[in-house]
């Protein structure tokens, strides 16, 4: 059997690296509509303060590679030598037998030892242990900024924690926001008022955009074409989904009974939103329970779900976990699966409106302490947001796709209220709405209720989690002040 020969090595890194040979050349991805995250990423990536290699973490087609372009376009168009760039595709055939080191020696620069670079594998999770490799590489080479970026990412996240604790940066990319996806599409200021809190202009129009939004607006490249937006089976599923399922997860952990996996995907992705538990999970699906928790953990890790855990009935996270909510990690999965959803279907928009709200908070770290509630005879909560290690419910909402808390606000509220009698922590408490706005004021509660538009929180969410009242650094004693600033801010 033949070797690969260094030579067709160097000549894939030439074709990937243009720059190499002309710094001058543009990159198509750096004309493209750049992510509200980019500027944070660019920051973190390239801190000269800290030692450390930053982890590009993010679903498949949300942009990360495009965001890896314009970084490197970025850099060369402000004087950084080119020849000190490179970016490597780790699940290129041709590098199959590479180290992450022996990249270096086919720089251009590679004889320059003390010149500052920047070094990107993009897919990283291909190669067999590229944490260890990694960090061996961060403590060698202190003048190089090192960068990679991953889909499928159960081993990206759990292994960067074991194996790299205080060498790697995470740096979450979600699905488009609702806020991106109006900034995309050229409406924001057609719909939102900026004034007075981010009010909607016209809620029925802004209703419509966010049912779009549903139905084919995670992804830039959905977005942007209409093409793929009529056809969301052949781009959403068979170029996410499928890979995922039928390339990613198998070949990161051996799973054999694919067709089990994607049985267990399409159950839970139609059934989004509700409660579910292993026993009923199993029941229904005839998959064994320990084979269903691994599998959730695996496409949990892969970006495709969201698991959001419950609280016991002291506001505190349960050790022995029995029931749990299932949300898509992109909403518009949904509708390549099975079908995208009509203004009509209120129930259902309803559910995927909930996998919405989950989807905004993903790049905050903040989105590790949501949970919901559900008590008997106390009504169910589906948002708590828990303080830190004292887990004490700071703020609590309904996400519903109705107007009946202007109708019946004592009804529609009790479930919070019982929480907000219970649990003195709790300073905030939403409910939204299908058009209605208001703050429901109810005798006996010791908290107003804001209530606005389940679309209109969403873009609040999306813009004030990318603006400098991002929660994602704070703990403690002052993030019950920065959760309050960001609630004054929506609230306005």
């Amino acid at each position: 059997m033949l070797t690969i020969d260094p030579q067709d090595i160097r000549r894939r890194l030439a074709r990937d690296n243009p720059w190499w040979a002309n710094p001058a050349v543009t990159l198509p991805e750096v004309r493209m509509q750049r992510r509200v995250y980019f500027e944070p990423f660019r920051s973190l990536a390239l801190r000269s303060d800290i030692k450390r290699a930053t982890i590009l973490l993010g679903p498949r087609r949300v942009g990360k590679t495009v965001m890896i372009k314009q970084l490197i376009g970025d850099l060369v168009a402000t004087g950084f030598d080119a020849k000190c760039i490179l970016f490597a595709s780790i699940d290129t055939p041709v590098y199959s037998s590479i180290s992450l080191e022996k990249f270096l020696s086919f720089m251009p620069s590679a004889e320059d030892e003390t010149s500052a670079k920047v070094v990107i594998f993009d897919e990283i999770q291909y190669l067999r242990d590229w944490e260890r490799h990694m960090k061996d590489l961060v403590d060698q080479y202190p003048n190089i900024k090192f960068i990679a970026t991953g889909s499928a990412a159960a081993a990206l996240r759990l292994k960067s924690r074991e194996s790299g604790a205080g060498r790697f940066s995470e740096f979450m990319l979600p699905p488009l926001t609702f806020y991106e996806f109006l900034l995309f599409l050229g409406r924001d200021e057609e719909l939102i008022d900026p004034s007075d809190g981010y009010q909607a202009k016209d809620v029925e129009a802004l209703n419509e955009a966010f049912i779009d939004y549903l139905n084919y607006g995670g992804y830039p490249e959905a977005v942007l074409n209409a093409s793929i937006r009529e056809n969301p089976d052949q781009f959403i599923k068979n170029d996410i989904i499928d890979k995922v399922l039928l390339k990613d997860l198998p070949v990161l952990y051996g799973i054999d009974d694919i067709v089990a996996l994607n049985r267990l995907f399409s159950f839970l992705a139609y059934n989004a939103g509700q409660e579910a538990s292993l026993e009923k999970i199993s029941k229904q699906s005839g998959l064994a329970k320990l084979t269903i928790k691994k599998y959730i953990e695996y496409l949990e890790s892969a970006f495709l779900i969201i698991k959001l855990a419950t609280v016991d009935e002291n506001c505190r996270s349960v050790k022995r976990e029995r029931n749990f909510k299932v949300f898509l990690n992109n909403p518009s999965m949904r509708a390549a699966l099975f079908a995208p959803v009509t203004p009509d279907e209120t129930e259902r928009i309803g559910h995927l409106a909930e996998s919405a709200f989950f989807s905004q908070w993903q790049h905050s770290s903040s989105f590790r302490q949501l949970r919901y509630a559900r008590w008997r005879n106390e009504g169910e909560v589906d948002i708590v947001f828990l303080e830190g290690a004292h887990e004490r419910p700071l703020w609590i909402g309904e996400v519903k796709w109705s107007d009946h808390a202007g109708r019946s606000p004592e009804e529609e509220t009790k479930a919070l209220r019982n929480l907000i009698a219970r649990h003195p922590s709790v300073f905030s408490a939403f409910l939204t709405t299908k058009t209605f706005s208001g703050e429901i004021v109810v005798e006996g509660c010791r908290l107003p209720i804001s209530a606005y538009p389940t679309a209109l929180h969403c873009y609040r969410v999306g813009r004030n989690i990318t603006s400098s009242l991002d929660v994602s650094l704070v703990t403690g004693k002052n993030q019950r002040n920065e959760q309050k600033r960001l609630f004054a801010s929506w609230e306005a």
